[in-house]
């Protein structure tokens, strides 16, 4: 007896889990997803999709080790027109106004970055092939950096105030219905990568903000060399523990139109089912997933046609939507289907610079 008076409290205790317990796990409040999103044809495409590729009894049921989905970067989920490609707008800063690099950039960088401000700030035409000339000068301007360096100054450059906005650093600027997309799939079992023509390590450095792992990123490339091999290849120098890895001036690849194909399969291995982008670089990476003939698949692609809450070119977005129909992609417009895009508290203002 005495001993079941000591073991009535330990036993209410556990009672009252148990009880607690059963409440969470009988629950069934549906999760509230798109909650920045106006009822419109993409959204219900894209839920509708998910709903049968998931559902083990419909005849499009996809594993969830198949349902890979890629996502382009600059305007698909993170803002591009502030004036312009985030890297780009680091490029400038970097040869332009970096004491502590400005006075050392190689010419053909300077007259890079050059083009880049003078397009910016004049409206001036870029070169032909000019995501190539970037490239290679991106990747001289950062060479002789660690990644711990390069991914701190990335970080340092993205806090600054977004230029053409208030309420927003550079490196908050992602569109508040597209994280929403992401959480949804991730529930429904999707795993999804990051596929830009950007960086991959400024990517990486963006998307840690929004939970994305290092490891879902894809994106251009340079050589990286051990700080003790010198001029020895890596085959032939192994590499110790006091060691770092630096960023080198050679360019690997530019991920853009086929070369993201290219780096899908050499990284993922598998044809994605979904694809999301917002030009003409991501159509590449749309058909290959449609090419995907074992199962069900989407592509979607979002328009810049919102000049009120972003610095958007109406227009050109329209005529850029129909061409988007006909391939058979979905379209998002960010007008008409957005309830806001990076928060109501960021407001579009005019460009300013300094001289």
């Amino acid at each position: 007896m005495k001993r079941l008076k000591k073991l009535l409290p330990l036993l209410l205790i556990v009672s009252a889990t148990a009880l607690s317990c059963s409440k969470i796990d009988t629950d069934t409040t549906p999760k509230q997803y798109f909650t920045q999103w106006n009822s419109c044809e993409a959204l219900t495409a894209l839920q509708v999709y998910v709903q049968d590729v998931t559902n083990p009894s419909s005849g499009n049921y996809i594993v969830p080790e198949d349902r890979i989905a890629t996502f382009d970067m600059d305007g698909t989920f993170v803002g591009e027109l502030y004036p312009t490609y985030f890297e780009y707008n680091l490029l400038e800063y970097r040869v332009l106004d970096d004491p502590d690099y400005k006075d050392q950039a190689p010419a053909d960088v300077k007259e890079t970055a050059q083009e880049i401000r003078d397009f910016v700030r004049k409206g001036a035409k870029l070169p032909d092939h000019f995501d190539m000339k970037h490239a290679q000068a991106a990747a001289t301007a950062y060479a002789g950096m660690t990644l711990s360096e390069f991914d701190a100054y990335v970080k340092a450059y993205a806090a600054k105030p977004a230029n053409g906005f208030t309420g927003m650093t550079y490196g908050q600027s992602f569109y508040k219905p597209m994280l929403e997309v992401f959480k949804y799939l991730e529930d429904n079992g999707f795993t999804y990568y990051v596929v830009s023509g950007s960086d991959r390590f400024i990517c990486r450095a963006l998307v840690e903000a929004i939970g994305i792992a290092p490891n879902r990123v894809i994106g251009m490339d340079v050589k990286l060399e051990s700080t003790g091999q010198g001029d020895e290849e890596g085959v032939n120098h192994t590499f110790g523990r006091e060691e770092d890895l630096v960023r080198t001036d050679q360019l690997i690849i530019k991920n853009l139109k086929t070369n993201k194909v290219l780096q899908i399969t050499q990284e993922i291995g598998k044809v994605p089912v979904l694809s999301f982008g917002n030009s003409g670089g991501d159509s590449a990476m749309h058909n290959f997933c449609l090419s995907n003939t074992g199962h069900r698949t989407a592509a979607f692609m979002l328009i810049a046609d919102d000049p009120e809450r972003d610095h958007a070119n109406r227009e050109k977005a329209l005529k850029l939507g129909e061409q988007w129909r006909d391939a058979g992609y979905y379209v998002i417009s960010m007008r008409d289907d957005f309830k806001t895009i990076y928060g109501d508290h960021v407001k579009m203002v005019p460009f300013t610079f300094e001289d």
